[in-house]
């Protein structure tokens, strides 16, 4: 007989106490937790962009479509045939915040220049969320090894950035781009966003490094790898998007005793010793040219351009307070009704390049100020999490409590690329998957150790009921 599915928000009796996680395989890990499978893309081999909104498609855009649909397909078959089902008011409140925020997206598309394309993608992020409840659910009953999921999330970043090198030897044209006074960056194009997922690299192998989670020449290799890549891409977005993650992590781990503490300090008076000779022996005319790359200082002040699009959809958005329609809205009016006044053709614009304009323009202020509440729970979970009491007992768990706190900075990495690049709220790319999972994880965690706080208040009761406790 089929088993019916209960929703419980308080079955500490159900709760694996001190069962070991499982350390899996590569390919057993990515088939017992699918959705990591979707930070994979896929790579897409096309030269050129397509537009969903012109009806503009390619064998890819249903591969990409496949994909998903079979993730989505397991995710449903594991809820469905579940016993019961735990999750934490906490997490579930953000889930059902998120859901309502993929309606609204939904119901912009009945204003949408396109309704059918902004409907479809309002569909896939519903998808996408069903993918992260299932994730959230299942680690509960049977929790992974927390920093093999990290470990995992760097090898598949390690991998992509394998192919992109694979496909600049044999079709440049689709993962570089070469611009006067720049020269080549190598951006990944369809194949993988190499600006996200070699300062992830660099910040997941930083962290292991500073925490000795790792062997030290193992991570300083993935960590040259991922600064190296970092540099190449010539993105400042994703540069300073690891600048930050990198100075958070490492403050961090200066706090955890006093030893650390110095050796932080040190580096600091180091690094301000040989930028200072640096400085004094190449001149400071010379770096600047070196970091603004021949960009004038107007270019770099409207921040190449994108400051006009935000205008745009600012003020667009003040006229209509709903937005423009989910994704499509934004490619079509922005053709339509705006030009830049630059060589840079409007066509050539799918996105408004910064993640929370995306969300505005999508379906308004209302979404904006909804995601923004939602990715703030989000991260308030996080750091919750790290300072539970839960990790003070006998019941810490250092994988968790290290997978958490590094997570939090991969989370971060998205929110500052996410100020100069919107697929971080686009379905179907891989930066919009990749933030998806790391949200995965830490909502992971975070129910786990609720779980956990919840399991010892309950037994200290008990105890204390029995007179065991005085």
């Amino acid at each position: 007989m089929k088993q019916t599915t209960q929703w419980n928000d308080h079955e500490e009796r159900d709760l694996p106490g001190a069962q070991p996680p499982r350390r899996l395989t590569f390919l057993k890990f990515f088939m017992r937790y699918p959705i990591f499978i979707l930070g994979f893309g896929p790579p897409l081999f096309r030269s050129a962009g397509v537009d969903a909104t012109k009806g503009n498609l390619d064998a890819w855009s249903f591969l990409q479509v496949g994909m998903l649909l079979a993730v989505v397909a397991h995710a449903l078959l594991r809820l469905a045939y579940a016993e019961s089902i735990f999750m934490p008011k906490q997490i579930r409140l953000i889930l059902n915040l998120t859901l309502v925020l993929n309606f609204l997206f939904l119901a912009s598309a009945a204003y949408s220049p396109s309704q059918f394309v902004s409907a479809f993608y309002a569909i896939v992020d519903i998808l996408i969320l069903v993918c992260v409840a299932q994730f959230i659910a299942d680690v509960y009953k049977d929790p992974p090894d927390w920093m093999q999921c990290l470990f995992q999330l760097r090898s598949m970043a390690f991998l992509q950035l394998g192919l992109v090198l694979i496909t600049l030897a044999f079709k440049p044209s689709s993962v570089v781009v070469i611009e006067p006074g720049v020269g080549v960056r190598l951006y990944g194009g369809g194949v993988a966003p190499v600006a996200l997922i070699c300062p992830l690299i660099a910040i997941i192998s930083a962290y292991t490094f500073l925490y000795s989670l790792e062997s030290r020449s193992k991570s300083s290799l993935f960590f040259m790898v991922g600064l190296a890549g970092t540099l190449i891409t010539q993105s400042r977005g994703g540069e300073i998007a690891l600048i930050i993650s990198l100075a958070l992590v490492i403050a961090g781990w200066a706090k955890m005793n006093r030893r650390t503490a110095y050796i932080f300090i040190s580096g600091i008076m180091a690094f301000t010793l040989l930028f200072g000779t640096v400085v004094a022996t190449i001149g400071i005319e010379r770096i600047w040219q070196i970091v603004n790359r021949g960009e004038s200082a107007e270019g770099i002040a409207s921040a190449s351009g994108r400051t006009d699009i935000w205008k745009f959809v600012i003020h667009y958005c003040m006229g209509h307070p709903l937005g423009m329609g989910y994704i499509a809205g934004f490619r079509i009016l922005f053709r339509s009704y705006f030009s830049l006044g630059s060589s840079l053709k409007t066509s050539h614009i799918g996105n408004t390049h910064n993640a929370f304009m995306e969300v505005l323009a999508g379906a308004g202020w209302p979404a904006l100020a909804l995601y923004l509440l939602i990715m703030a729970m989000i991260v308030f979970r996080g750091m919750r999490s790290v300072i539970k009491p839960a990790f003070s007992s006998i019941t810490f768990d250092s994988a968790a409590y290290h997978a958490n706190r590094c997570t939090l900075a991969l989370l971060v990495c998205c929110f500052a690329g996410g100020m100069s690049d919107a697929d971080f709220a686009v379905p179907m790319r891989v930066a919009f998957y990749l933030q998806n999972i790391i949200i995965a994880i830490i909502l992971g965690i975070s129910g786990r150790m609720i779980a956990v706080y919840r399991s010892r208040r309950s037994d200290d009761l008990r105890k204390v009921s029995y007179g065991m406790i005085p």
